[in-house]
């Protein structure tokens, strides 16, 4: 069996030691969610801190995002963790998308999300292969991605979502 924890909303400067604290008491995974704060912003104390446990949102707000900045952070923090970084997603509701992001609802919920992924893996695919960028979808059309904005190769690339 597997147990995972959630980090409570906290000042950063305590994230640390939670984190440190949930290893030790053989947590699987501790996850960050978007009540507060970004969901992101715990991770990389988390990683610094830790050596084994598994570590993910739950969940971040992807339609509040475009899929280059999660991908952006999300091959970071899989670099930072060695590879331990989950990538959880949802989309939220209309009303928090349009009033407290201002940003468009989507007419198909599925297919933007779907369209995000789809966007966030040609990125990932992209910096470690150094193939040409070619993403054309509904929402979102990525074609230029040049060496100075690419992150390069990392070990662990293979990032669950």
């Amino acid at each position: 069996m597997k147990l995972d924890a959630v980090l409570p909303p906290m000042p950063l400067k305590d994230v640390p030691a939670v984190a440190r604290a949930a290893e030790e008491m053989g947590f699987d995974a501790l996850w960050t969610t978007e009540t507060q704060h970004d969901a992101f912003l715990p991770h990389p104390l988390i990683a610094d801190n830790t050596a084994k446990i598994n570590m993910g949102t739950a969940i971040a707000i992807s339609f509040a995002r475009s899929p280059g900045d999660m991908a952006y952070t999300a091959w970071d923090l899989a670099e930072q963790s060695e590879g331990r970084f989950i990538l959880g997603l949802g989309t939220q509701v209309k009303g928090h998308i349009t009033k407290r992001f201002g940003m468009p609802w989507p007419d198909s919920v599925v297919g933007k999300l779907r369209e995000q992924i789809g966007a966030i893996r040609a990125l990932w695919h992209t910096w470690q292969t150094g193939e040409q960028l070619r993403f054309n979808g509904e929402y979102y059309n990525l074609r230029l991605m040049s060496p100075f904005f690419n992150p390069g190769k990392i070990e662990h690339p293979d990032i669950p979502i």
